[in-house]
């Protein structure tokens, strides 16, 4: 009966426990461009499930870092012709990185990146932690399919096995230090390996860059596939949890709180008396 007892309550705790130490993790997601910001918004509300989409136009307005911390948890950035105010948005996105919140990038920043030609108007900070610089080019308006033998392990790549694009994807190489967690199987316009899924991680910034268009449904709807939408939904997903390291499980085992804490410790010493008593009896 003691041992029945016993573990009853440690089955008790246990339950109690795992409740107080779930994560949260729907997140707010702030979806910054010039154009297609509320249309994408409204595609990722009725395909990504779990968290909320909000467009904002950045075309010639750049919201306050404040905005950002008050109203987001995750920012998703990309662009659909390059505009003059890119350098000022990705001022204030790099400051919001920078301060912890995540950060994801999708095509076509490549091709306002500095480094992807003359007409370029720059991102300004967010140039110095974003993962990835172009080839010169940016996006190559060709196919692009995912080399399902690049792809790591990861809570970024979790459940995706193909992506496919016609022609809004690519044109990236990685920088040092960047972890590359999937590559497209054509090489970029240097020759290289053209990153996919890729991380950055800098300080407190956390910036993810998943190299296709979020907007395709609205610019090239039938011309992707495969799995568009969950590679998206992880990576809003990695941002809810705050950004576990590349190194860290797909389900990480989350940080107990002060409660969760006591419960275990309760539940440790409960265990303990059981199998004293066992052992008792035993003898």
């Amino acid at each position: 009966m003691i041992r029945r007892v016993g573990l009853g309550v440690a089955t008790a705790l246990i339950a109690i426990a795992g409740a107080f130490s779930l994560p949260a993790q729907a997140a707010r997601v702030g979806v910054l461009s010039n154009r297609y910001f509320a249309e994408t918004a409204a595609t990722f509300t009725s395909n990504v499930a779990g968290h909320t989409f909000t467009g904002v136009d950045v075309s010639t307005t750049t919201p306050t870092l404040a905005s950002l911390q008050s109203s987001f948890d995750v920012v998703l950035l990309f662009e659909d012709g390059r505009f003059p105010n890119a350098p000022s948005v990705g001022n204030v996105v790099a400051a919001y990185a920078n301060a912890g919140h995540p950060v994801v990038l999708g095509t076509f920043y490549d091709q306002d990146r500095s480094d992807s030609g003359a007409s370029a108007n720059g991102w300004g900070a967010l140039e110095s932690i974003d993962p990835n610089t172009t080839d010169g080019v940016g996006t190559p308006y060709a196919a692009r399919t995912l080399n399902a033998g690049s792809i790591v392990a990861h809570a970024l790549t979790a459940g995706v096995t193909s992506l496919t694009s016609s022609q809004y994807a690519g044109g990236n190489r990685a920088k040092p230090g960047t972890t590359v967690l999937a590559l497209w199987t054509q090489p970029n316009a240097l020759g290289q390996p053209d990153p996919a899924i890729a991380l950055r991680i800098t300080g407190l910034a956390c910036v993810v860059h998943i190299g296709i268009a979020p907007d395709y449904p609205q610019v090239g709807p039938g011309n992707f596939g495969g799995d568009f939408y969950t590679v998206w939904k992880n990576a809003f997903d990695f941002g809810a949890r705050n950004c576990q390291l590349a190194s860290t499980p797909a389900f990480p085992i989350p940080t107990l709180s002060a409660g969760a804490l006591a419960l275990t410790a309760l539940l440790l010493v409960a265990v303990a008396i059981a199998s004293r008593r066992r052992f008792a009896r035993k003898r």
